[in-house]
């Protein structure tokens, strides 16, 4: 399961969306996400489906290898749905032991597993169309304004192109250390949920040791290639729109325009 978490994963493919300016595909996904959170009406979730649903095609990315990511959050949506489906007060459906289902609490629950489906298709299309260098790029140039306020914007685009970078990496790691503890007799599947946590106890010490190793021996390479932040660095590949990127926040526009009409309508 832990291979088949996908944010963060770079998928080389020769799409509309790989070539788009990574800004463009920020601005876009934090737009939809925004949108997530406005719907009132299943006629905008439909809306999100068939723009999401387009974008898949577009990004040419296999709709089987995007899926894969929403099986290491079950759990995650499984709890959201609980707290929903029973906790919510409104017009009772019907009875589960000393837990009351209602017609709201199913409506919300519906809602809220759509929304987190949808946020976590939606962030690994940009995060798979996307290579870390130009997500990093992307996000200085996009945080350049508040500079004003003297933040350092280099420095923290950097860092959440390192976390993004470091997921699959850490996912990896992990999955080689419950191996290898499997091979000396570890058993980490059978038993209850609170078990199943207890057993994942002992991964966290080595895998605290390894991403601390792997995050020293980053800040010395990048310290012996003379890394000393933003100021006065240049680009290679300078970031420039282009007919594509116009285009696309023309669709981006559109589309926040259709939801805005639909939840008025």
């Amino acid at each position: 399961m832990l291979r088949e978490i996908t944010l963060g994963q770079y998928y080389p493919a020769d799409s509309i969306l790989h070539k788009l300016d990574p800004r463009v595909k920020i601005t876009g996904a934090f737009l939809y996400i925004i949108s997530m959170f406005m719907f009132e009406n299943y006629a905008g979730y439909l809306l999100a489906a068939l723009f999401l649903t387009i974008m898949i095609k577009l990004s040419r990315v296999p709709f089987s290898f995007m899926v894969r990511g929403l099986r290491a959050v079950v759990i995650l949506i499984l709890i959201t749905v609980f707290f929903n489906l029973f906790l919510t007060p409104g017009e009772p459906l019907f009875q589960l032991w000393r837990f009351t289902i209602t017609k709201e609490g199913l409506q919300s629950a519906l809602k809220m597993v759509l929304r987190l489906t949808f946020l976590i298709l939606g962030s690994s299309i940009m995060t798979l169309t996307t290579t870390p260098n130009a997500l990093t790029d992307g996000m200085e140039r996009l945080l350049r304004p508040m500079r004003i306020f003297r933040l350092p914007v280099h420095e923290i685009a950097m860092m959440m192109s390192i976390a993004l970078s470091f997921i699959p990496i850490l996912t990896e790691e992990t999955d080689k250390i419950m191996k290898a503890q499997m091979a000396r007799g570890a058993d980490f599947e059978s038993g209850n949920i609170l078990k199943r946590v207890r057993s994942l106890v002992p991964l966290l010490v080595p895998l605290f040791i390894s991403a601390f190793r792997r995050a020293g021996d980053l800040a010395l390479a990048m310290e012996a290639r003379c890394y000393r932040g933003g100021d006065g660095r240049t680009k290679m590949k300078p970031l420039s729109y282009k007919k594509r990127d116009r285009i696309a926040y023309a669709v981006i526009v559109l589309y926040l325009i259709l939801v805005v009409v639909i939840r008025r309508v």
